[in-house]
């Protein structure tokens, strides 16, 4: 969301961006107030979500965060929305670009006259495994009988005719929401909720591009009444629009990350041999047991390559992650801990050989773009379907099984990041996605470039006809 406000700036458009307080106080914490200072036609805006009041630096809980914004969100950002019509001399209110899990700005959207693109920032196929919950539950596969079948078999099963979606499908590569035994389950409702809300929106931006995801944009134009832009991998359009440089009146200080980075993963980069290390990085939500956090240790600790792992504060479930002593005394000198770092630069470091990653869209979108394979433990949502899709479709990924198991995470690892066959394969797929992605976004005639001029000129203009609106 930050990257595409600051190009949507970058482009003439006044922008108010709007967190949530907690995210907000977050924000500051982390950076300092001169995080949401803002600058010249771009400025922030907080409203409330909800959730009791809280000032830790951890994620909320999914559920929880969900239901609250679903069910409070709309009137403070009404509020807010007249607090911006009012002001004297402040540019108006033309169109709301929106987190597309945030539907109820669809609804404030058509109260104030202005149309509402919602930003999808997940996958396509993501999208399309959501939008088969009705089909799956249709089908009887959903809701689980009993808790067992996550883990006897059962979501192995074959699900060869879901819209949209590749014919490789199994149950366990739909999003994880499927998993519960309870039809009532707030997230299995929540994202059937927002899907079928997505379709009273003006437009849809997705964070993806064709030549990746062709056969679930098409299947997403089939069932969705308006215009679909995709403007991927956003992280490089960012790059080739945003202006990267010290001047204190650009858009550089403004930072979208509410952790604070560890500048020194990139200096403990330096020097090492290309493609020698191993880059672990599980996302902002994934959390584990520490008997998880301990298997990838010795996995890591015992395939022979150096490693920089990112361990957050809140990585471990209701704990403190513990790492055994025998652990830190036998990686000393070619491993690095730290508590966040600035993932693209580590990506496009050269001597990052492989990516262990929770498959987040993000980090999918960022390691495809910087050309390196992927080692795959998905934790939740549709981070299951980026997996198989990366794997099957993709060729860029091979996966750590679900019951984490030092063996299994040493033998992938070295698979990767070996000489043999498998390893060389999944590079050179890695490098072929990584030029895909620069011609879609590269200047002059790439698709996802040209996508970003047509949404500026037919729904974010046109409201207003006067770019400088807000």
């Amino acid at each position: 969301m930050m990257k595409l406000a600051k190009v949507l700036h970058c482009r003439g458009f006044h922008v108010t961006f709007v967190n949530t307080e907690y995210n907000q106080r977050r924000l500051v914490r982390s950076h300092g107030p001169e995080a949401v200072a803002g600058l010249p036609g771009f400025r922030f805006a907080t409203i409330l979500d909800g959730l009791p009041p809280s000032d830790t630096d951890t994620t909320q809980d999914p559920a929880s965060i969900c239901y609250s914004t679903m069910a409070t969100c709309l009137p403070h950002l009404k509020n807010l929305l007249q607090d911006l019509k009012s002001k004297v001399g402040a540019p108006q209110v033309t169109c709301i670009v929106a987190d597309s899990s945030m539907n109820f700005c669809v609804d404030a959207a058509v109260e104030l006259g202005v149309p509402c693109a919602l930003f999808w920032t997940a996958s396509a196929c993501g999208y399309m495994g959501y939008h088969n919950f009705r089909f799956l539950i249709d089908e009887g596969l959903t809701p689980l009988k009993d808790k067992d079948q996550v883990t006897n078999g059962y979501m192995d099963t074959p699900v060869t005719h879901a819209l949209g979606m590749s014919k490789h499908m199994r149950l366990q590569d739909f999003p994880s929401f499927i998993r519960t035994t309870d039809r009532s389950d707030v997230l299995l409702n929540f994202m059937i909720h927002q899907l079928e809300q997505s379709g009273r929106a003006t437009a849809i931006i997705v964070n993806t591009f064709d030549e990746l995801e062709q056969k679930a944009l098409d299947a997403m134009c089939s069932i969705l009444p308006m215009p679909i832009y995709t403007i991927g991998p956003l992280n490089f359009l960012s790059e080739q629009l945003v202006p990267n440089n010290d001047d204190s009146d650009t858009l550089t200080g403004i930072c979208p990350n509410l952790w604070r980075e560890d500048r020194s993963c990139l200096e403990w980069l330096q020097g090492r041999e290309p493609r020698s290390v191993v880059y672990v990085n599980f996302g902002s939500i994934t959390t584990m047991s520490n008997q998880e956090l301990v298997e990838f240790a010795w996995g890591l600790a015992n395939c022979g390559y150096d490693f920089l792992w990112i361990v957050r504060n809140d990585l471990v479930k209701g704990d403190v992650a513990v790492l055994p002593p025998e652990f830190l005394e036998a990686t000393k000198g070619r491993c690095l801990l730290a508590s966040w770092c600035e993932q693209e630069s580590v990506l496009h470091h050269e001597a990052v050989g492989a990516f262990l990653t929770h498959c987040g869209w993000n980090s999918m979108m960022e390691g495809l773009y910087a050309g390196v394979p992927m080692l795959c433990w998905p934790f939740f949502a549709e981070q299951q379907t980026n997996s198989g899709y990366a794997c099957v479709e993709w060729g860029v990924r091979m996966e750590v099984d679900d019951d984490v198991r030092r063996e299994v995470v040493k033998a992938r690892i070295r698979e990767v990041m070996g000489v043999g066959e498998v390893g060389r394969e999944m590079r050179r797929e890695a490098v072929e996605w990584s030029e895909i992605t620069v011609r879609a976004t590269a200047k002059p005639g790439g698709r996802s470039l040209a996508n970003l001029e047509s949404l500026l000129e037919d729904v974010l203009s046109s409201a207003g006809k006067n770019v400088g609106s807000n």
